[in-house]
């Protein structure tokens, strides 16, 4: 039985670990070819080791995804590869420094914009570009929050760049909708990553976080990745600018 992204190429930002890591092997498995991109070359490596154990076709490409230079190699080196794009997943992204509003340092905030919020852009400007150039269409989602839906207290620059790649997405979205292009973002709630164990040292602060979901536990990132291989498969063919949370009911309270 064939996968839903068979046949498809995609590239994955973010790859090396957590959500990016869970997508990559799924799109692997459902039979896309992957081009796996991260600044971790160790953990991207992984990744690619992972997914052709499973018998399937991947290839890693370091990229900082704030540098367009970077950006703009990945795609080629994606089509040299693979001869086309049919999907990317623009994952890569930071958390930052927790801190109030006032108490955010502006190099914490610039930070936080370049990775999550301009990397996205980068990336969507280079793959949209692939579609359009290849005149066959394409899928992206882009990975935003729930603290790009709703409040996101003592992480303001976090809160603003999530709330950014949801507008550009629905910008893109509305632009290149005749073109057959596609453009969604998944909002995850907590989900267990070494991002999260990361910025949640304090176990009390992650006891705290579960508590707040509605389904009383982390989400994994295999139920992130499921839901975006859907977004970029045929399946969800009418499925565009929309901002899906996968969030166990938080922003649903």
């Amino acid at each position: 039985m064939s996968g839903i992204l068979e046949g498809k190429v995609g590239v994955i930002t973010g790859g090396g670990s957590g959500i990016g890591r869970a997508t990559s092997v799924i799109f692997g498995a459902e039979g896309a070819k992957v081009v796996v991109s991260d600044v971790n070359e160790e953990g991207g490596n992984e990744t690619v080791d992972m997914i052709k154990k499973a018998g399937g076709d991947a290839v890693f490409v370091r990229c900082d995804v704030s540098q367009s230079a970077e950006v703009e190699a990945l795609i080629k080196a994606c089509v040299s590869q693979y001869g086309q794009l049919d999907c990317a997943f623009n994952n890569a992204g930071i958390s930052g420094k927790m801190a109030n509003t006032v108490m955010c340092s502006e190099a914490n905030f610039d930070r936080n914009i370049a990775v999550n919020l301009k990397g996205v852009w980068l990336c969507m400007k280079y793959e949209i570009q692939q579609f359009l150039d290849q005149g066959t269409g394409g899928s992206i989602v882009s990975t935003a929050s729930i603290a790009g839906l709703v409040a996101a207290a003592y992480a303001p620059a976090y809160g603003a760049a999530k709330h950014g790649v949801n507008g550009l997405t629905k910008s893109a979205a509305i632009e290149f909708a005749k073109k057959n292009i596609r453009v969604n973002s998944v909002c995850p709630g907590l989900i267990e990553t070494p991002m999260v164990a990361a910025a949640g040292t304090d176990s009390k602060l992650i006891d705290t976080m579960i508590a707040a979901e509605p389904v009383g536990r982390m989400g994994q990132p295999n139920e992130i990745g499921h839901a975006v291989a859907w977004l970029c498969s045929e399946k969800a063919s009418f499925v565009t600018g929309h901002c899906m949370p996968v969030d166990g009911g938080y922003v649903a309270q």
